[in-house]
């Protein structure tokens, strides 16, 4: 780029000269990751109120040659969502994006912007008598786009799928800045390959998702959240078995925690209390609803866990009895990785394995950290229902900080060989931005790699969108 100062007043001209961010103090809440691990420095934040604005600005910073770099509500964990230390890269936020198109309760769907926040989104179908399931603890800041860019998981995927599941269309800007239309409500539509599923989760290296349609779904009518105490993951597992085979899909959420990460959340979050007692070894949580009216959902529950009790799948239950009981204990659940930044240093993984192996791979995995790290600390919690676990260690309690980070690429290739072991992903709901990438070309089939590569290059020829994230 030769004239830099004659770049930036283009996109002036196209989004306004107040949407062309540029100074320090402006810009550091765009550049600044979740968690503080990549120095970043933006030539600018260009933030577009429509798609057009989106369109003109992506063909402008093609033209240049300048990288662009898409951003939601940035609550990204992998460095995916922010620029490099460089200074060329361009942050294109899409938080002015936060208008609802529309919302129609006959064919359940809302298309919204990108920009939305899925906390709105949430309260959008409320308002229209339906529910979006979508359910993270950064619901407050996450935006739909970004849900979308990484394929969004959350607490209740084991009833209603992630973000793959519940979008039905997209817009997208693509790198030559054309718009491509896929914004259909069908549920069928045989036409050919299915361009829709490789922008979601594409972390915004293939295109720039400006807008989707979105499912609906009924409301529940009753609700029952359970704490359970279990003595091991193998319990865990079973209970969740023997729930589904009582209840079937209304076993909506089905989360476990380690002691470890229970006790963190009741050290350092306040008001943390749990139900049952805090030094049983394993932690359950779970949400039952049920949309149908007269099923008596609480008799159906407390039948299923009188069963499973008796069965000696688990040591004590509580039900909430109120909804403050219930967001009490999701208070618990929700602030763990807050809990854990309180905590100091820790080493993490967004994993998964088939549900049937989560119990095996929290045995041998723990087994071989615990022999090369005496002493080490595992903080497990996720959402067993689908078999992503968040495993993170903290170091020994009173143990050295640094010492226990310089050996971060060793834990990293013992949690790693023991997923790819049991066929697993070592990249769950996270994605893989900057943080994943060389452990995604080790341990991802190489043929994948090909035909990924192969698609990136004839979407984006010239690397303009998200360079050096997800593919290296």
């Amino acid at each position: 780029m030769k004239d830099p100062s004659a770049f930036l007043e283009s996109l002036r001209g196209i989004v306004g000269a107040a949407n062309v961010l540029t100074e320090g103090a402006e810009v550091e809440p765009y550049v600044r990751d979740w968690r503080g691990q990549y120095p970043a420095r933006a030539l600018a934040v260009v933030r577009p109120g429509t798609t057009l604005e989106v369109s003109a600005a992506v063909r402008a910073c093609a033209c240049q040659g300048v990288p662009i770099v898409p951003q939601g509500g940035n609550t990204g964990l992998v460095g995916g969502s922010t620029p490099d230390a460089s200074g060329r890269e361009v942050v294109l936020s899409l938080r002015r994006m936060a208008r609802v198109r529309a919302v129609d309760p006959v064919d359940d769907t809302m298309t919204l912007e990108a920009g939305v926040l899925l906390h709105d989104a949430q309260q959008e179908a409320a308002r229209h008598g339906r529910l979006f399931p979508l359910s993270l603890a950064a619901e407050g800041s996450a935006t739909i786009g970004g849900n979308l860019a990484t394929n969004a998981g959350g607490e209740q995927v084991l009833r209603y799928g992630n973000m793959r599941a519940l979008a039905l269309g997209l817009e997208v800007v693509l790198a030559d800045g054309r718009v491509l239309d896929l914004l259909s409500p069908l549920r069928k539509d045989n036409t050919g390959y299915d361009l829709r599923d490789l922008f979601i989760g594409s972390e915004g290296t293939l295109g720039i998702i400006t807008a989707a349609t979105l499912r609906l779904f009924a409301r529940p009518r009753e609700q029952v959240t359970l704490w359970a105490a279990v003595d091991d993951p193998q319990e865990a597992v079973a209970l969740l078995g023997a729930l589904r085979e009582a209840l079937g899909e209304r076993v909506t959420a089905f989360e476990i925690m380690a002691q470890e990460a229970v006790a963190q959340v009741l050290r350092h979050i306040e008001g943390a209390r749990v139900p049952l007692d805090p030094k049983s070894p394993w932690h359950v949580l779970a949400e039952v609803s049920e949309t149908a009216p007269g099923a008596s959902l609480p008799s159906l529950v407390e039948t299923a866990l009188a069963r499973a009790y008796e069965g000696g799948l688990v040591r004590d239950v509580a039900l909430a009895a109120s909804i403050a009981q219930a967001e009490s204990m999701w208070h618990i659940r929700d602030h763990v990785p807050e809990a854990q930044t309180r905590e100091g240093v820790s080493i993490k993984h967004d994993i998964a394995v088939a549900v049937s192996g989560i119990p095996d791979f929290i045995r041998t995995a723990g087994e071989e950290l615990r022999a090369a790290l005496p002493g080490v600390r595992l903080v497990t919690f996720g959402h067993v229902g689908d078999g992503n676990l968040h495993y993170n260690l903290a170091p020994p309690a009173g143990g050295d900080a640094g010492a226990f980070l310089a050996r971060e690429d060793e834990v990293h290739d013992i949690v790693y060989r023991h997923v790819a072991r049991m066929g697993g992903s070592i990249s769950a709901e996270h994605g893989i931005g900057r943080a994943k990438r060389e452990a995604l070309v080790h341990y991802k089939d190489p043929v994948a790699i090909d035909v990924m590569r192969a698609i990136k290059h004839v979407l984006d020829p010239k690397s303009v969108l998200n360079p050096g994230r997800l593919l290296p």
